[in-house]
């Protein structure tokens, strides 16, 4: 009976704690109800439109399914076929790892320069610029202005130009010869790029604590480098973290842009990428169980480059 007896307490000690536990749990959810409440319509939608979603796409992944008849479980089926037997594939995440490679530290630095540098100047000129900074990406369909620049014709700003100074004797087909689409739509997606991240650096900049540049300046930081590492950064980390994020949703999900310049296929998929081949066998040839394969492989990426991202942010300032 000794060991029963002995085995009690620790049995009504993981209750209690457990019971503590729960109570501080009611006690929290109660002291912030207000808030909670004010949460549940978004976290409803967000749930609703974006959890779910996930969650089925990638429970489908492992099933044939083309809308019609029910879906077949086929297990990694999907998978196998997308890494081992799908070329245009492998050439789409070839071209969006490029893309991210390219387009997402460029236009993230390009970002958060062009901001540290309106950021200095009157508040009339700076709301100016901002506008014009931020004007292309929120402006409509502006592809047919680079439909002129690289239009394959004499008449193509670009071509007309490179004629009449030397350099070509006769135009270049840039959005129809596969050397020059990626790169076309790469400089284009970069032009689009300055958009809610170069407001969220200018935001943050305009909330920095100028204390703390004062408190720099006593403590030994002698120059604008300085206090940009020691000072600017560490405090802007919210806006830097949700810069990194957008910019790498937007490199990872260019769809749009190859789609406008390049057609859709483009010339030997040259600008085909992941979301243009998800938009491929999912609104085109409705096999909805290979296009959440394709789906659940660019959300893993973007889910480990942004914790990558995040990992490299903490250590900014430190």
């Amino acid at each position: 009976m000794q060991p029963k007896s002995a085995e009690r307490p620790v049995n009504n000690t993981t209750y209690l704690k457990k019971e503590s536990r729960i109570a501080r749990l009611k006690s929290e959810i109660k002291r912030g109800k207000h808030y909670y409440i004010l949460l549940a319509p978004y976290m409803i939608i967000f749930s609703f439109f974006t959890v779910i979603p996930v969650i089925v796409s990638f429970g489908l992944s492992f099933f044939s399914f083309n809308m019609l008849e029910i879906p077949q479980f086929i297990g990694w089926e999907n998978y196998s076929r997308l890494f081992l037997s799908d070329d245009i594939f492998m050439i789409a995440l070839k071209n969006t790892l490029m893309f991210a490679a390219i387009t997402g530290p460029v236009s993230y630095i390009a970002c958060f320069i062009f901001a540290w540098i309106i950021n200095e100047l009157s508040p009339k000129i700076r709301a100016f610029m901002t506008v014009i900074f931020y004007a292309p990406s929120i402006s409509g369909n502006v592809f047919f202005i680079w439909l002129i620049i690289f239009s394959g014709d004499t008449y193509g700003y670009l071509n007309g130009f490179l004629m009449q100074i030397g350099i070509i004797l006769e135009p270049i087909q840039w959005l129809k010869d596969e050397q020059y689409i990626l790169w076309v739509v790469i400089l284009v997606q970069l032009w689009l790029s300055l958009g809610t991240s170069f407001l969220a650096f200018i935001a943050g900049l305009q909330t920095i604590d100028r204390s703390l540049i004062e408190a720099g300046a006593v403590d030994g930081i002698k120059n604008r480098w300085q206090e940009l590492w020691y000072i600017t950064l560490p405090s802007m980390k919210p806006q830097l973290l949700f810069g990194a994020v957008l910019q790498i949703t937007m490199a990872f999900a260019v769809a749009d842009i190859s789609i406008a310049l390049a057609g859709f296929p483009s010339v030997n998929y040259a600008a085909h990428t992941i979301v243009t081949h998800l938009m491929d066998y999912g609104t085109i040839r409705f096999e909805m169980g290979y296009a959440s394969a394709i789906a659940t492989v660019l959300f893993g990426l973007m889910i480990g480059t942004n914790m990558l991202v995040q990992k490299l942010l903490r250590k900014v300032g430190t």
